[in-house]
């Protein structure tokens, strides 16, 4: 951790997120009472969930940076490309049909948190192929 301003960006974007996702509209508090999300319902959980979601990525992309350089890359490539799609799966869902009623701040909120994935994994990339092995 030479330079802690990613991780402090990592960590506003995710106060932030969590912020987002709990706080939906009208229709947004329905369909997170009906179908019981209760991880949503307040900022400490939905904070907590985006913060297990985002130490996850994190903690997976520390263990995959320790096998061998030409293991790491094709890994982390595979895990950066997983994590694009769920950034385009979201994004198409939270901006089409009922999702699309439950309030922008709610939507950026579930869009940015595959985001985040997207970025923490993409940062892997980036420490794999630009730092030298010994």
């Amino acid at each position: 951790m030479r330079n802690p301003f990613f991780y402090i960006l990592l960590l506003v974007l995710v106060v932030l997120d969590g912020w987002l996702l709990s706080h939906p509209n009208l229709i947004g508090q329905a369909g997170v009472f009906f179908f019981d999300y209760t991880y949503l319902e307040t900022f400490p959980r939905a904070i907590s969930t985006v913060a297990i979601v985002v130490g996850a990525a994190l903690l997976l992309s520390w263990i995959v940076s320790r096998v061998s350089r030409p293991l790491n890359i094709v890994l982390m490539a595979v895990l950066l490309a997983a994590s694009a799609f769920y950034l385009f799966q979201s994004f198409t869902q939270y901006n089409s049909g009922v999702y699309k009623l439950t309030g922008s701040g709610f939507r950026a909120g579930a869009i940015l948190l595959p985001g985040l994935v997207v970025l923490v994994f993409g940062k892997g990339l980036f420490d794999s192929v630009s730092t030298k092995r010994r």
